[in-house]
């Protein structure tokens, strides 16, 4: 079977994806016993659109996200250590145990959350890549939400702000079907959630989510355009998530004909049979792979387990500016 992506390129999304299934799989199950407490969303189901949106951009690029964000951030290169142990809330975790699920962080790694109120990244986003052509930059920024957040009044306001100022940023909509329980035809009678941009004379589309190679191609265009200094794009990507919304959530809201007929789609199964009707790997080194996440993942919970909790003299670090350096705090 001919594809316009090579070996490296699969690979690469197949190892990534499976991190990512097998990471959410160990905090679902760490949370049923107890050892992760609060707010937990998973990301199982929608790992193509981490994986495309990665082999689209570069490390330079900016990301921020709503709460549903443990994918995403390994996708852009947080640690599994520094992940599980953010769900422990353990000192050695990505925001040193204080923002737990819903708040994952990393400057370095230009993740900029990881957000709890649901569209407040939105305004986010548009201010991050406002930064980007204030300094002269040309990398973007990926702003992601769900259909849910979609319906928020940030979102007009960000973007008609984005596109009068032309700002390089990629509005994402993650279309998993439903907010929290509620789905998108009991919220709105435009179903094609990518026709807002219409609005504003943004340029607007719908991508398949459970492709890795539709979301990179999707991804790609819009990433040309905004460095070239094109303005916005808003994407729909169309995903499914096979857990509930939270750990908390049944999923009654839902068939299960409903949820098989959207496994049968699931993107890691389709890049892997890519891999092997290509002959870009041998059953021996599938199996590798799967066993060097397996270990990662294991090893992330070990160093959970083992990680001290922050100190009581933590509590009021990294609430205020440094008056020092005012923009950004350690």
């Amino acid at each position: 079977m001919q594809t316009p992506f090579d070996k490296k390129t699969y690979l690469y999304w197949y190892e990534l994806m499976m991190l990512m299934r097998r990471f959410e799989e160990k905090a679902g199950q760490l949370y049923g016993m107890q050892k992760i407490r609060g707010f937990c969303h998973l990301y199982i189901g929608q790992e193509a659109v981490a994986a495309g949106i990665m082999s689209a951009t570069r490390e330079s690029d900016n990301m921020i996200t709503a709460y549903r964000d443990h994918g995403l951030a390994i996708a852009k290169g947080i640690s599994a250590d520094a992940c599980m142990a953010e769900l422990y809330g353990k000192v050695t975790g990505c925001t040193k145990g204080k923002g737990g699920s819903m708040h994952f962080f990393s400057k370095e790694k230009r993740f900029f959350g990881g957000h709890g109120i649901v569209g407040a990244q939105i305004g986010l986003g548009a201010g991050i890549a406002f930064a980007e052509q204030y300094q002269g930059t040309d990398n973007v920024t990926i702003c992601m939400f769900g259909d849910g957040a979609a319906r928020q009044g940030m979102l007009h306001e960000a973007f008609n702000m984005a596109v009068l100022w032309k700002l390089p940023v990629i509005f994402i909509c993650e279309n998993n079907g439903y907010a929290m329980g509620t789905s998108v035809e009991r919220t709105s009678k435009v179903l094609d959630i990518y026709r807002m941009a219409d609005a504003y004379d943004m340029p607007g589309d719908s991508v398949d989510g459970m492709s890795c190679e539709e979301v990179h191609k999707g991804i790609e265009r819009a990433v040309r355009r905004g460095r070239e200094g094109g303005g916005p794009t808003f994407l729909e990507i169309k995903t499914y998530r096979y857990r509930g919304h939270s750990m908390s959530d049944p999923a009654k809201y839902r068939s299960k004909e409903e949820l098989e007929e959207y496994k049968e789609k699931d993107p890691i199964v389709s890049v892997l049979k890519t891999i092997m009707d290509n002959n870009y790997a041998t059953q021996e080194e599938i199996d590798a792979i799967n066993e060097k996440v397996r270990l990662e993942v294991e090893a992330s919970v070990t160093f959970a387990e083992e990680s001290p909790y922050p100190d009581d003299n933590e509590l009021y670090k990294d609430i205020y500016m440094d008056e020092n350096y005012p923009f950004i705090v350690d």
